[in-house]
């Protein structure tokens, strides 16, 4: 049997996709059928809601349906890595990167340090973040590495609007920052739980009974299970990853800002509030990246990426002097990370043994 991976087809979203893409994406019903009330929302059937899933999955459009966890309140320790490479050595050392286990998306910007990528480690690592990195480094040539983790998040919140309606400058009242869990490490449950949560839900009427019956596990308990974990914040929600280019996103820029340490704050509560920015954190500075203020920008066109950064400008009362635009020019590796797997270990092992890196 061939083990090359099927092509995905080409399919252009009609508007009842966009809107189903767009339900999807804000959240999936913890219930037994959940693809009904997704099916009223949108106002066609059931049948037709798991039809068109299935054609947007074999087009690469959905990357995964499931469970989206929040790292850190899990116990992992998680960052943002900028890293510099000399053009000749960037692909070898991303296929490096990628194979840590923890690194769940890489990117090339155009910028000297022109590779984004992020880290996590889960609980009880025998590398420290900063020693990984160090191997990481040493192992692939970088001239620089900076590790970037979340001082302060204002927001994280990845749903693309397919159908347009909003406008690149729509605003939403300022909502509180979000939670990032209870502060209660883990139970064997919740593992338990994690990792079948974690999995891309069955295309199927009852995807819930369909798990909990592989599982050995009452349906109701599971679901139970994943709604006090999204109560607690650990799960942010269950919903529809996408392909930010297949869904016609092409333009993915990350705008730093530099802004005083006394105004972060106000101005990443102020720039959250816009519908185009998905994630917008607090990060550190160094020498060379005097830019605390990140956001992430998705748009259809760069023009429209860069109409919705002025507008972040204007909002901050900053100038193209106080700030940089970093877009994605070639994506690395883009997955969800999978928690509680045993090729953690596995890669620490080798690392420590001074053994050559795996790859990926």
């Amino acid at each position: 049997m061939s083990t090359t991976e099927a092509k995905p087809t080409r399919h252009k979203p009609d508007e009842v996709d966009q809107r189903l893409l767009n339900a999807l994406q804000a959240g999936i019903a913890l219930e037994r059928r959940p693809f009904l009330p997704i099916a009223e929302t949108v106002g066609i059937g059931e049948d037709e809601v798991l039809a068109r899933m299935q054609v947007l999955k074999d087009a690469g459009i959905i990357r995964q349906v499931s469970a989206i966890f929040d790292t850190r309140a899990l116990g992992y320790e998680s960052t943002l890595v900028a890293a510099s490479y000399p053009d000749e050595l960037l692909f070898d050392a991303a296929a490096v990167i990628n194979g840590h286990p923890g690194v769940s998306h890489n990117y090339r910007r155009t910028h000297n340090f022109n590779m984004w990528f992020t880290l996590a480690l889960e609980p009880g690592s025998r590398l420290s973040l900063e020693e990984t990195l160090d191997i990481l480094a040493r192992e692939t040539g970088a001239t620089s590495m900076r590790i970037l983790p979340t001082i302060t998040l204002y927001k994280i919140n990845v749903q693309l609007d397919m159908t347009g309606d909003s406008g690149n400058v729509a605003r939403v009242a300022p909502v509180p920052a979000p939670q990032r869990g209870d502060g209660k490490p883990p139970t064997d449950e919740d593992r338990a739980a994690i990792l079948i949560l974690q999995e891309d839900l069955p295309l199927v009427p009852a995807p819930f009974d369909a798990w909990a019956d592989a599982a050995g596990i009452d349906p109701d308990d599971l679901i139970a299970k994943a709604q006090e974990m999204q109560n607690r914040t650990v799960m942010r929600r269950f919903a529809a990853v996408l392909n930010h280019r297949k869904a016609g996103f092409g333009a993915n820029g990350m705008a730093v800002w530099k802004v005083p340490d006394d105004s972060v704050d106000d101005f990443g509560s102020r720039m959250a509030t816009f519908k185009s920015v998905s994630h917008c954190y607090k990060r550190p500075t160094y020498d060379d990246w005097p830019y605390s203020l990140f956001t992430m920008v998705h748009a259809k066109s760069k023009d429209a990426c860069e109409e919705t950064i002025a507008a972040l400008a204007a909002e901050a009362g900053l100038t193209g002097d106080d700030y940089a635009v970093l877009y994605s020019t070639f994506e690395f590796k883009k997955v969800r990370l999978k928690y509680y797997s045993p090729e953690y270990r596995a890669w620490e092992a080798i690392a420590i043994a001074g053994a050559p890196l795996p790859t990926a």
